[in-house]
């Protein structure tokens, strides 16, 4: 810790309990955020609890970082200080669940996947299907913003967050927004905390609408020769009457990827061989409803495939689908245990320049000699990942060069461009969070109000906030 480590060391048993004050560095290096280490961990059990850290944090000037499975770390900036890890894992609690009104009230602590039980058994469910399912907390999927497949048919947690509850950088408790889907009071603060990697404040608890269980799905998959005719079906589909719960782009080496020893370890079940092929690009589709309605899509998504010349189209049931769907959802750590310095490009762009998005960034990848892969969500976000064989500062250079390529070509088509995964050791010369932004200024004021002194998870976010 920077100051007073004895005063600190004394005070956060007086907190939390001593059962729950970490000071062992073999312990702490779970804690790690790209090589930096806190002084101590703490793992509050109340909202109470939380404030007081942060209270006394504050009055301290010691820098705070909340986690939960810590599956997410990795995204953004090194902390520029960093004393006291939050453990937020104590607090798991469902709060309030009214199945008949879609609402539900959970702590930031509570395991999404078992979470996803607690719905199930009233056939219900939140469209969270994030990387690191298996393991990721609540509070770590609303702080990183990450998405889901889901997110063609349902959006992101922007759309389905009715309210927060969290503590800002003076330890005050606050809440935001409300448990109901009609809830007029207030502002939508709460949004503002979504995907701010606990820069503005400490999530505690969200409140979300909840969403009926899905009758029946499928899944469809065509492959074809290029990349043009992919973005072709895409736009096809875009614009028929189907209603497609997910849509993807999938470029060859994805296939390499997902039958790779470590997809199998990340992802769970057996991934059928000839669903995606390493020589074509693929567009891949998935559907609800009864049988009736599966057997039209299937017939309209087989008829639009084949007039693009589409040489093989899968259809994936409720036994082949849901492997297919698993690797889809851990598309980002599969790829980030398939290379030693995996860099991953997050970019967003208008569905009408997606073709010409993904060409710049393969260009760029190819133009440097770096393997890569991509994979594109319908609505026109492109996941660009590079995939150099090491770490050497010759690699460096080619992914520094390519990035910078890849951002000045996503600027000149509007596009917003970030790179949200990279080795430690190279984020310093990468631009972690794109190019400058507009509205920094007014990002700068958002963050003192929140956290006036600058203690929450500082120099993670964009411009070092």
């Amino acid at each position: 810790m920077s100051t007073g480590s004895r005063t600190v060391a004394s005070r956060l048993p007086d907190l939390v309990g001593a059962a729950h004050v970490l000071q062992d560095p073999a312990q702490l290096s779970f804690y790690e955020i790209d090589g930096v280490r806190p002084g101590a961990a703490v793992r509050p059990g109340s909202r109470e609890e939380i404030a007081e850290v942060v209270k006394f944090a504050a009055a301290e000037n010691l820098a705070v970082i909340a986690s939960g499975a810590r599956t997410k770390l990795g995204i953004g900036l090194p902390p520029r200080r960093y004393d006291i890890a939050l453990d937020m894992t104590r607090l798991d609690r469902v709060i309030a669940y009214d199945p008949a009104d879609l609402t539900l009230a959970v702590e930031a602590g509570h395991s999404l996947h078992k979470l996803m039980g607690v719905l199930g058994d009233h056939r219900q469910f939140l469209p969270l299907f994030v990387p690191y399912f298996s393991r990721t907390t609540i509070g770590g999927t609303i702080a990183s913003g990450v998405d889901s497949p889901l997110r063609q048919f349902y959006g992101t947690a922007r759309d389905y967050v009715l309210g927060m509850e969290y503590v800002t950088g003076e330890g005050v408790l606050a809440k935001t927004g409300g448990r109901v889907v009609k809830n007029v009071s207030g502002y939508d603060l709460h949004k503002v905390m979504i995907g701010a990697l606990g820069t503005l404040g400490v999530i505690v608890s969200v409140n979300f609408k909840t969403f009926p269980a899905l009758v029946a799905t499928r899944g469809f998959v065509a492959m074809f020769e290029n990349l043009e005719r992919a973005i072709e079906m895409r736009e096809r589909v875009g614009k028929s009457a189907l209603t497609p719960l997910t849509m993807e782009i999938l470029s060859p080496r994805v296939a390499e990827l997902f039958s790779s020893e470590a997809a199998g370890r990340i992802s769970s079940g057996t991934m059928a061989p000839d669903v995606i092929s390493a020589k074509h690009w693929a567009f891949s589709s998935g559907y609800a409803g009864n049988e009736k309605v599966l057997a039209r899509y299937e017939s309209d998504f087989r008829g639009m495939a084949e007039r693009l010349g589409a040489f093989h189209v899968t259809v994936l049931d409720e036994n082949t689908r849901p492997p297919a769907f698993s690797r889809k959802r851990e598309f980002i750590p599969i790829a980030l245990a398939s290379s030693p310095a995996t860099t991953i490009l997050k970019i967003s762009v208008q569905p009408a320049r997606m073709k010409e998005m993904l060409t710049e960034t393969i260009r760029a990848a190819e133009g440097n000699s770096l393997p890569w892969a991509a994979l594109a969500r319908g609505l026109g976000i492109i996941y660009m990942v590079l995939l150099p064989g090491d770490r050497s500062e010759e690699s460096r250079g080619r992914v520094v060069k390519a990035t910078e390529q890849i951002l000045a070509a996503g600027a000149k088509l509007d596009a917003n461009a970030t790179i949200p995964w990279a080795p430690s050791e190279w984020k310093t010369a990468l631009k972690v969070w794109g190019l400058e932004r507009g509205d920094f200024a007014q990002m700068q004021r958002v963050k003192k109000v929140f956290d006036p002194q600058g203690i929450m998870a500082p120099g993670r976010f964009v411009g070092g906030i």
